[in-house]
């Protein structure tokens, strides 16, 4: 990432309330609406061979539940029938039956490997529709939400490869010419990583581009652009103008390949040596008494053809008439009369040095050589983790009159554990191909992600020390490119307690934040309001003047939850069989 800007997320201190004093649970009741599905909704659920943390996050723990922020309290699914279905809510006391608006052309049963279908709305007017059989919609859907406007019409329909999710689209307007983006997300095998788990990840950017030649209107696929990394991204969204991407993510991504297939060439020095690391020429082990070096040989290379020279403090390697192999003052004396070597039967040089003083452990063989790898047996790993033990306990204080009491983990608490502390948000750049910012988030851990404004890219929430922090990406601002729009107190404290949650989200108003379990409970965390009646707080005598809430509902399903949105009045929550819709906040 040579060249790219090294950036910080500023928090706006206004925004924070350090003197927050926790949620307080209301039992009002929460106004909870429920209609059946006509078909249940098109779930798939991953195979045998889709077994790696990465497919769980990628397709496991998908959202079934699409929300359209173009329009208000308005929400799409695909059900087993191959069928988009809508409902659009102006009124909770009468609600309509969820809707047709799209029927897609294949017949889903007859794929084995496919994944979910997935929808993004890219506009206003324009929605990308992936069937998960590897095969992309651009549709043009006219003003949504209204049986009277809404039309589905597929404008280009292609075969992408292989089977992808949508993970982001946007529309825009560019030299006179309309195109989309969409960016693809694939779990794919990787035949050449066999110390990982198997997989890597790609993201393919694909730019679809109105074409108009003597007459015929019609839209095909202008350029593609794959990047390659190890990890799913928790964030990927492409900008509004189309020129750049950020991506949120445990291990780093990089372009691959551009839209003719050739591959990307990285001239970061740094990227170099870590991706063309070579064997090491040689590798030692040692006891207390003795120091064993082996060095692989090539096949022609005879025993006349070795000379091995040993001194007190030095050791020389050369084979036949070639400059030295190995050459340099070791790390201590050695007892050179007694040193040998020999030619072992799978073809390498194994040379012993006895150490002249017994027991000191050397820190390298010889002086200076990065070149060899230390190997070391299970046995002085047992005896160095033995020698560390003193330094950590499993009870609270072993030795109370200790001046230094060894640090026990029990003393940590779950939500101050980061699975994830080295991920980092990148900007990369649509002609360059490279990364122009990068912010290592350390700590920061990744919420969730929402739409606040349509126009604008998905923000998304970090955790900040115990609160959660929303930011707002500006690709059209480098000097404010993230930019801290509101915090939900505590919020990063609080969700760590709920482990079998599922889904976050928020209101687009910042009103609340909710989280949901795998199976009927929903938790919504209200923010600060001023207080309709006067409240003292007991142990201080001061009047408090607002307060914020904690509320629970529980559903009346047995099925997982499959889907979860917010918006600025309601949830809506889909199960296999049921959408919910709870009242949160009233218009005004």
């Amino acid at each position: 990432m040579a060249g790219a800007a090294h950036c910080s997320l500023q928090a706006k201190r206004l925004l924070l309330d350090p003197k927050f004093e926790g949620y307080k649970l209301s039992l009002e009741p929460l106004a909870c609406y429920q209609l059946g599905l006509d078909a249940a909704v098109a779930e798939v659920k991953l195979r045998d061979d889709q077994y790696t943390l990465d497919h769980m996050r990628a397709f496991g723990m998908y959202n079934y539940l699409h929300l359209d922020s173009w329009y208000q309290d308005n929400v799409y699914y695909v059900d087993q029938c191959g069928r988009v279905m809508n409902l659009s809510v102006t009124l909770d006391t009468a609600l309509q039956k969820p809707r047709e608006v799209f029927r897609l052309p294949t017949d889903l049963t007859a794929y084995d490997n496919r994944l979910c279908a997935s929808i993004h709305f890219s506009s206003s007017t324009w929605v990308t529709l992936s069937d998960g059989t590897g095969k992309l919609y651009l549709i043009k859907s006219g003003k949504r939400g209204s049986s009277a406007s809404e039309k589905w019409e597929i404008v280009f329909n292609g075969e992408l490869g292989s089977p992808f999710i949508i993970a982001h689209s946007v529309s825009f307007v560019k030299s006179d010419r309309h195109s989309v983006a969409v960016l693809l997300l694939r779990v794919e095998k990787d035949e050449l990583d066999t110390k990982g788990s198997g997989f890597h990840i790609t993201l393919e950017w694909v730019t679809i581009a109105e074409i108009s030649k003597e007459g015929d209107h019609r839209y095909e696929i202008f350029k593609r652009r794959v990047l390659q990394g190890k990890s799913v991204p928790h964030y990927a969204a492409i900008e509004p103008n189309g020129d750049g991407l950020m991506i949120v993510s445990y291990k780093p991504f990089r372009f691959m390949q551009d839209e003719d297939g050739k591959l990307e060439e990285n001239d970061d020095d740094d990227a170099k040596s870590t991706d063309e690391k070579t064997a090491p020429l040689y590798y030692w082990q040692q006891t207390e008494d003795d120091v064993t070096v082996t060095v692989q040989i090539p096949e022609d290379i005879t025993k006349d053809d070795i000379k091995v020279r040993f001194s007190p403090d030095n050791l020389c390697v050369t084979l036949k008439d070639q400059p030295p192999l190995m050459e340099g003052k070791l790390s201590s004396s050695v007892d050179h009369e007694n040193c040998t070597w020999i030619i072992t039967e799978n073809k390498s040089l194994e040379i012993s040095l006895i150490k002249k003083n017994e027991g000191p452990r050397w820190p390298e063989l010889i002086v200076g050589d990065t070149r060899g790898e230390f190997i070391m047996d299970s046995s002085q790993c047992a005896a160095i983790t033995e020698s560390l033990m003193h330094l950590t306990s499993e009870v609270m204080n072993p030795n109370p009159e200790k001046e230094n009491p060894p640090c026990n983990a029990q003393e940590l608490e779950e939500c101050d554990a980061f699975l994830e502390d080295s991920a980092s948000l990148c900007r990369f750049d649509g002609d360059t191909l490279k990364v122009t910012h990068v912010i290592n988030l350390g700590s920061n851990q990744y919420l969730f992600s929402v739409v606040v404004d349509p126009r604008e890219m998905p923000c998304f929430c970090l955790r900040h020390d115990v609160d959660a922090l929303l930011w707002q990406p500006h690709s059209d601002q480098p000097e404010n490119m993230w930019e801290h729009i509101a915090t939900f107190n505590a919020l990063g404290y609080v969700q760590a307690s709920k482990q079998d949650k599922k889904f976050m989200a928020c209101a687009p108003d910042y009103s609340y934040a909710a989280l949901c379990e795998c199976l009927r409970r929903v938790f919504i965390y209200r923010q600060p309001t001023p207080l309709s009646t006067v409240l003292y707080n007991r142990k201080e005598g001061r009047q408090v003047g607002q307060v914020a809430k904690q509320l629970v509902a529980t559903l009346e399903a047995n099925d997982p939850i499959l889907g979860f949105q917010a918006t600025s009045e309601r949830l809506f929550v889909l199960t296999t069989k049921t959408l919910f819709l709870i009242k949160v906040n009233s218009g005004n």
